[in-house]
This record gives structure tokens, sequence and C-alpha cells, in this order.
């Protein structure tokens, strides 16, 4: 018995040692945002393919990467969500990216005429992921925020980001008419949603790129929007005061 004994305790040394030996030899998961896909529900196949193959969220990431040094690695899962939502979860450092989203913000689109919606959608996506960013960076910076100024922090971000470029304009400005289209689709806004109104989203993003490039698009300067210019710089301080411990030198 005894030697039964000593035999069963070196086994299980060996095998703490070769566990500790696998975790020693494990790399933590490198501080940047970071794709993974997930398989999808049959109903969402189309959905998933959409993003693998326009390749859309990859090099929104990447610029995200080179712009910020996070303290921790945040995942984008593209995954099925059962009508779940996108959204951030900050327990997890977690990005859902909800391919059933993508049928429904595709039909906006489609029932409003848009002669490209899948253009359309594929900008509405990259919106949506720097709004995610948005709130993981809340996250990280620890931003005391109540959910709805959160929100409206996570659009603020999102144009910091896309402001950079005149690409990001035409971005911002499809997703201002998804809100729009949306607001139509459903007039009465939804009391439990923590996000601002959608007409109150799609005019954030319009009066930004009014204000960030006024004279790129005089067709938004309207007598409603003639604050869009400081708005617009308060924005995008705050943020910059906001992120300077993150920037890369």
């Amino acid at each position: 018995m005894a030697a039964r004994d000593t035999k069963t305790t070196a086994l299980t040394a060996l095998t703490a040692l070769l566990l500790l030996t696998g975790c020693a030899g494990q790399k933590p998961p490198t501080p940047e945002f970071a794709i993974r896909y997930e398989e999808p529900d049959p109903s969402d196949a189309a959905g998933a393919r959409f993003l693998s193959d326009r390749n859309l969220v990859e090099p929104v990431l990447a610029d995200l990467n080179a712009y910020l040094d996070l303290p921790y690695q945040v995942t984008v899962a593209a995954r099925s969500c059962a009508g779940g939502g996108t959204g951030y979860d900050p327990a997890e450092h977690l990005m859902e990216l909800c391919y059933d989203d993508l049928a429904e913000d595709r039909e906006l689109f489609e029932r409003a005429g848009s002669p490209h919606p899948d253009d359309d959608l594929a900008e509405l996506v990259r919106e949506t992921v720097h709004h995610e960013a948005g709130h993981a960076l809340a996250d990280a910076l620890d931003l005391a925020l109540d959910d709805r100024a959160e929100e409206d922090a996570a659009d603020r971000f999102a144009q910091l980001m896309l402001l950079r470029t005149p690409e990001g304009e035409t971005t911002l400005l499809t997703a201002a008419r998804a809100h729009d289209l949306a607001a139509a689709a459903d007039p009465a806004p939804d009391p439990s949603d923590e996000h601002a109104p959608p007409a109150a989203r799609a005019e954030s993003h319009r009066c930004a790129v009014q204000g960030a490039a006024p004279t790129r698009h005089p067709d938004l300067a309207t007598p409603s929007r003639t604050h869009c210019a400081t708005t617009w710089v308060a924005a995008r301080d705050g943020w910059m005061r906001d992120l300077e411990r993150l920037l890369r030198r």
C-alpha cells in the first residue's frame, strides 16, 4: 500500500509539473483589438460570409491598434446572437458583432430603395465597430459615465476616428441615413434603449461631419447647425484628453 501511495504521489507531482510547464509556455493574449469569427447559425450564413468576404473588421482593428496601446486584449466576436444585438461586455472585454443584425440593417437600405445596399451595409458595419470600440475604451479608461452618456461618448469616438479621412465622412453619413431609416420604421423610441433616439444620433453624425469639414459639405450648413464646428472641436478634444495615456508615441 505504501508503494502504491508513493507511486500515486509521484504521478500527481509529475502531472502538476507538466501542467505548470504548459501554462508557463503559453503567451498571454496580446493587448490589442482582435477578431474571432464563430460558426453562424444556418440562417445567418449570408451575414457571416458578408463580413469575412468584404474584410470589413480587420482594417478597422488594425487602424485602432496602430493608434492605441490597450492595457489588455479586446476581442471582437463575430457570431450569431439570436436577436441579442451587437454590444460590448466589459466583464469579458468582448465586443459582440452579430451576424443577424446585418440582415435587418441591409433590409432597411433595400426598403429605402438604395441602389447599393451591400456598400451601405459595409459602411454601417465600420461605424458600428468604431462605436463599440468607444465602449471598450470607456471601460479601459474607467470613465465615469452613465449608460446614456457612454452611448453618446461611443458615437463621438466613432466620429473622432472616422473624421480623420474624407472616406470616414461617407461612413458617418451612411450611418446617419441608417439611423433615419430606423427612426422612420419605428417612430416610437424604445424607452429601455440606452442610446439616444435614432434621429438624434443621425443629427449628431451630420453635425460632426459639417463641423469638421464645412467646405466639403455645404449642403449640411443649415441655420440649426451653426454650432457644429464648436461642438465638434469640444467632442474631439474631450476624447483626445481621455485617450492621452493610451496613444501610441
